[in-house]
């Protein structure tokens, strides 16, 4: 562990509370503090941390509120605790350093820090310790940042298992507004398509749209925030977006109109080309192929599928399951790396699996 001494976490939410949960079952003595009493006692029933007291002289202190409230908690525990090193995870990161730099504070001690993870649902039930294990952790340092008080942030990082990413707050909030807040805004607004869908229509739904929509799941409360926080970058990708949207209707309205179908395979292309150029599992290059193989619903098929293909000396690199409408059965997609498809299919096969595809 490179994490020593106390760790004070400000807010039991899922961050909050995974962090505490992570270091906690590391040894490390972590103290919770939180605005809600019912979620701080939840939070510390789950084995997060112990409730914070007068007594407690932490040297790393994690702030994990909602953006809005960010700058004003820093201040706070910059003042209370004078020997702390102050790093906080909210995902947007110039909107607290302004107002911080606006009252004008010694911020030496403080670092803003985002680890990229989460989940649909949110709060202390929701929390895992493994939670940032192989995601990147963004630690936004400055040229005045002294190196111990930088070697705490990293510690922490590094002991939940994040892999560190170095940008300045600005590059950080134009990077999340392309790859996490705009597709938030795009989620959401197909999961609205779905709201007065006919029925009939909602049984057809497969992976697809359960893949693009996914994020709608996500609490309404803290994204108008986040939102609200970095909404230049989100609004310069949304109006791209919005441009891209309209030359394909418009392609579709009259797809015998010269260039209208050559306009339309460019975009799916591109789409291609964007999505390939995304970083695999642990943010390799390496790209999976997949094995769609049926399973019964019964308890425990899936996990002899999963123990007999470690068995067939296959790494199996990601899953993904469907239900298949009105059958007790089910699709799991397994991906595995393309040497490793054919010798896995005859594997399977010949143990009695049905390959689908």
């Amino acid at each position: 562990m490179r994490t020593t001494g106390t760790v004070r976490v400000v807010g039991s939410g899922l961050l909050g509370a995974s962090i505490g949960l992570g270091l906690a079952s590391r040894g490390v003595d972590v103290v919770l503090d939180d605005a809600s009493p019912a979620s701080l006692s939840l939070a510390i029933d789950y084995g997060a941390g112990r409730a914070a007291s007068a007594a407690d002289r932490p040297v790393l202190i994690v702030v994990c509120v909602p953006p809005d409230v960010v700058a004003g908690v820093v201040e706070r525990e910059l003042a209370a605790f004078p020997e702390a090193v102050v790093t906080d995870v909210a995902s947007v990161k110039m909107q607290p350093l302004r107002e911080l730099r606006a009252r004008g504070l010694d911020l030496s001690r403080y670092i803003g820090s985002h680890p990229m993870a989460g989940r649909e649902r949110g709060g202390p039930v929701a929390a895992r310790g493994d939670l940032f294990v192989g995601r990147p952790w963004v630690i936004c340092r400055d040229g005045e940042t002294p190196p111990d008080a930088l070697a705490r942030v990293e510690a922490l990082a590094l002991d939940l298992g994040g892999s560190i990413i170095e940008m300045g707050p600005e590059e950080h909030d134009r990077s999340v507004g392309l790859v996490s807040h705009a597709p938030q805004v795009i989620s959401s607004l197909l999961g609205q398509r779905l709201v007065d869908a006919p029925n009939d229509a909602l049984r057809l739904a497969g992976q697809g749209v359960r893949d693009v929509s996914r994020l709608a799941a996500s609490a309404p409360e803290l994204w108008v925030q986040i939102l609200g926080a970095n909404r230049e970058h989100v609004v310069a990708v949304l109006d791209a977006f919005r441009d891209d949207v309209a030359a394909v209707a418009d392609a579709l309205r009259d797809l015998d109109a010269p260039g209208a179908r050559r306009l339309l395979a460019e975009h799916l292309a591109a789409g291609n080309a964007g999505v390939a150029r995304l970083p695999g599992k642990h943010g390799q290059d390496q790209r999976f192929s997949t094995l769609i193989v049926l399973v019964d619903d019964i308890p425990g098929t899936l996990a002899r599928l999963f123990v007999e293909i470690g068995e067939a000396g296959v790494n199996l690199e990601d899953v993904r399951l469907e239900h298949a409408e009105g059958r007790r059965v089910g699709l799991a997609e397994i991906s595995v790396v393309p040497e490793a498809v054919g010798p896995l299919t005859e594997e399977l096969t010949a143990r009695g699996w049905r390959i689908a595809g």
